[in-house]
């Protein structure tokens, strides 16, 4: 996933032999999350059906079906804010791998390329277990979604096993079970957007839930002062310009809380209008133009901060 994990796990129960297999364990789940959805690995199930240039279907994992379905659904209630085929704009912008280009894309270009993208392009069938591409160019990327689904699956080898106090992240994303070592909820911070280092905004009391944080100050370039962001936003090709610069969601599994802190943070203002709307907890930060920052907090959000902190 080109990143790093940490997984913390706490319990009278936690024999030596237990102990012993977790790592085992674990590795094993994120290597089959990487063999179906990684876009590093060029023998992947994702790598296989991003090549498959037809609109014939393309039979899937139930694992990945199960995540394309997520983003679907999050889409849709997005308006196409979250998208899972924004690559070739990834691409075409320097985030992907062919590097930072010496120009942004023209808007000739950005037009081209908006064509090759377009979650409703994505066709689903459940029932076959197959996925077809309208389109067959399309290329998917997961990136923004499959990290979450690996924390959830480690999460649940881990339920398996037995273990009732865990805290699972992998680059950031965030599953938490039981209690940590002092007997409280797991302390979770989300950060201060400050490229130049980490430094904790807030503190979130967190059990038995996800979170997912996305933002736009650690991934981005500079062109003749002009700010490039990572975070592109699907519907129009270009990078985010509002002053948004982080949205953290809480939800049950943080397959959604993932894609939905990007879809958020796409939408900025809007994001916390739609979070409230669909009682989503979700924190944002927005970069005041003469510094520091302001919190958005959705009702739900604060309501999980005053339950979790008693």
């Amino acid at each position: 996933m080109g990143t790093t994990y940490t997984v913390k796990a706490v319990g009278e129960g936690l024999g030596e032999d237990l102990l012993a297999d977790l790592p085992a364990v674990i590795q094993g789940e994120l290597d089959d999350v990487n063999a179906k959805m990684s876009h590093y690995l060029e023998d992947s199930e994702l790598s296989r059906l991003n090549r498959w240039q037809s609109k014939d279907p393309f039979p899937i994992s139930a694992e990945t079906m199960t995540v394309l379905s997520h983003a679907e659904v999050i889409s849709g209630l997005s308006g196409g804010a979250f998208d899972i085929t924004v690559r070739p704009l990834v691409d075409a912008w320097g985030f992907g791998p062919p590097g930072q280009p010496p120009e942004p894309p023209s808007a000739a270009e950005i037009r081209q390329l908006r064509d090759l993208v377009g979650w409703e392009k994505v066709e689903l069938d459940q029932a076959a277990g197959t996925v077809r591409k309208t389109i067959p160019r399309l290329t998917l990327d997961l990136s923004a979604i499959a990290k979450g689904y690996g924390v959830d699956q480690v999460a649940a080898a881990l339920d398996r096993a037995g273990v009732e106090s865990y805290m699972v992240e992998i680059g950031g994303e965030i599953r938490t079970r039981g209690f940590n070592d002092r007997g409280a909820a797991w302390r979770i911070a989300i950060e201060r957007p400050d490229p130049a280092g980490r430094t904790l905004h807030l503190v979130v009391p967190l059990s038995g839930l996800a979170l997912a944080t996305s933002g736009d100050y650690r991934n981005y370039y500079e062109i003749e002062g002009r700010r490039i962001s990572h975070t592109l936003d699907p519907r129009t090709g270009y990078p985010i310009t509002h002053r948004f610069t982080s949205a953290s969601v809480v939800t049950g599994e943080c397959v959604q809380a993932d894609a939905w802190a990007t879809a958020l943070l796409v939408l900025g203002p809007g994001g916390v209008e739609l979070a409230e709307e669909l009682g989503l907890a979700a924190f944002f930060l927005e970069r005041n133009p003469e510094g520091g920052f302001t919190e958005h907090r959705t009702t739900a959000f604060d309501g999980l901060m005053d339950i979790t902190a008693d």
